[in-house]
């Protein structure tokens, strides 16, 4: 006997009672609907709409695929990021909402009116390098990554933005010469044996782990990055909610002047950076 057909209204309760999150299930449902992610007012106003038993199969795979913790955006095969609508999936990590606090901070460094060189480290999707290539134009944007299925990633969205982004292959600063004006870098900064990683599972681990304490890779990056940043050019990081005081204590060890931190949405410092100081 056939499962009876249901509605878009019993879906989504259905959902939220095997816990999925509102948002999460409605995201989902259009997707297995063919609908746009923000026609999420139209869901509401054809609750009593009955999925087709191919709609059905497409939802119900999807909502699987939630509950074991794969990210709502490889599902939905996108994710917008400060504005623009990115291609993402299992190659590259799912950005977050958080790291728009290291663009804006990028942005402010940045006039409009002149040429700047700027450097993305470890781009993955390219949502970064993206995201201020599209707010400063005239900037000539680098971006690095070790994986060259995530540059096919970063590549792919480029060419479908339409921005003209300096795509490398390789480790951190080997693909590249400087000197840059602003370098910027979300990279791996968990620790080797973190809890956390466990939600994480789906996401690729190389851009996620960095050593016993989670810092190998911005260490590196901070006592590299001096010899690829003009006098006066930023260097500015994301990292892990409890790392900044370690992180501005290295960037102080390096040289770099006015160490300072940003605090993300929820009020945590997430991001700090500094200045390669300028020639007296």
């Amino acid at each position: 006997m056939s499962e009876p057909a249901l509605t878009l209204d019993q879906a989504l309760r259905d959902a939220q009672q095997r816990g999925l999150d509102r948002l999460d299930a409605q995201l989902l449902l259009l997707h297995a609907l063919g609908r746009d992610a923000h026609d999420r007012a139209w869901l509401i106003a054809h609750d009593g709409q009955v999925l087709t038993p191919a709609q059905s199969a497409h939802w119900a795979a999807l909502v699987q695929h939630r509950l074991d913790g794969q990210p709502v955006a490889y599902l939905l095969g996108e994710r917008e990021f400060f504005g623009l609508r990115l291609q993402v999936d299992a190659r590259v990590l799912d950005p977050r909402p958080d790291t728009e606090t290291l663009v804006e901070w990028a942005l402010s460094h940045l006039p409009t009116d002149a040429a700047t060189r700027v450097l993305d480290l470890g781009t993955g999707s390219g949502a970064i390098a993206l995201a201020v290539q599209h707010a400063r134009p005239r900037a000539e944007v680098w971006a690095v990554d070790a994986s060259a299925e995530a540059l096919a990633v970063a590549r792919a969205n480029a060419q479908r933005l339409g921005l003209p982004l300096q795509l490398r292959h390789g480790h951190w600063f080997a693909p590249v010469e400087g000197p840059f004006d602003l370098i910027v870098s979300n990279p791996p900064y968990i620790a080797e044996g973190d809890p956390h990683l466990v939600a994480l599972r789906h996401e690729p681990r190389g851009a996620l782990v960095a050593g016993h304490d989670g810092l190998d890779d911005i260490r590196h990056i901070v006592q590299a990055a001096p010899t690829h940043l003009r006098a006066g050019g930023w260097l500015l990081l994301e990292h892990g909610h409890d790392q900044a005081e370690a992180v501005r204590a290295l960037l102080a060890e390096a040289g770099l002047v006015q160490v300072q931190s940003r605090a993300d949405l929820a009020g945590i410092a997430r991001c700090s950076g500094g200045q390669w100081p300028t020639v007296e």
